[in-house]
Formats: C-alpha cells, structure tokens, sequence
C-alpha cells in the first residue's frame, strides 16, 4: 500500500480574500498563491507543518476537462502521496473528477469521487 504522507483539505468557495484574517488570526501565513479572473483562485495558509488551502468555485471550474461540472457543498482533499500509480490501481473504477496530469506545480495527481460524494485528490511531487 502507498504510503500516505500528507492529507491537506481544500475549501472550495466563492472568494478567498474574506477567510484570509480569520487564518492569520490564528497564526496561519500564506505559503503559495495562484490568481485567477485578478483575484486569489488558490491559496495554500500553512502553520507549524499544518495546512489548509482554499481554492474559487470559479477556478476549479475553468481548470476542469471541457463538460465537467464542479458541485459545491462538498468537501475536496488533497492527499500528498509516494507512490501515484500504485494510488491510481487502487482507486481505478472511482469516478474520475480530473484525469491524471502532471499540474504547473509540477506533482502528478488524479482526482476522483470517493463514494460520498467527496472529491479526493492525490498527488505525488518530485524527488
């Protein structure tokens, strides 16, 4: 079984900037950023070795294959990985959210629905 190294929730909302005080309040710094439309569209707020990342409906959509529709309500994890092909054996015949690809930030990753509804995303960064 991969190992899992790293599980990291990310908030899908509306807009990011109005979360940033409360997290900085409690002593979470911005760690990346990407802008989308000239507002955040993803931000990663990291403490202590902890984060959360937050990331605009609208982003989210305009990075989706051509016909797939981000749903909102639910929750999206983002689950840091050693091994993403034994990963992808592994959850092969789960609802694909957003096929394997190698993203901008260089990790491989594939998303898929876990059987609520969730949408669980795993990455593997280079070595």
């Amino acid at each position: 079984m991969a190992q899992v190294k790293k599980i990291s929730p990310i908030l899908y909302v509306d807009s990011i900037e109005p979360s940033l005080a409360f997290w900085d309040r409690l002593g979470f710094q911005i760690t990346a950023e990407v802008p989308h439309d000239g507002r955040l569209g993803f931000v990663i707020l990291a403490r202590d070795g902890l984060e959360i990342m937050y990331e605009t409906a609208a982003a989210v959509q305009a990075d989706l294959p051509s016909g797939q529709k981000l749903v909102m309500g639910g929750t999206m994890l983002f689950i840091e990985v050693d091994d993403i092909d034994e990963v992808e054996r592994a959850v092969a015949g789960a609802e694909v959210f957003h096929p394997r690809r190698t993203a901008f930030y260089g990790a491989e990753e594939i998303y898929v629905r876990e059987p609520a509804g969730n949408v669980v995303g795993f990455a593997q960064f280079p070595k």
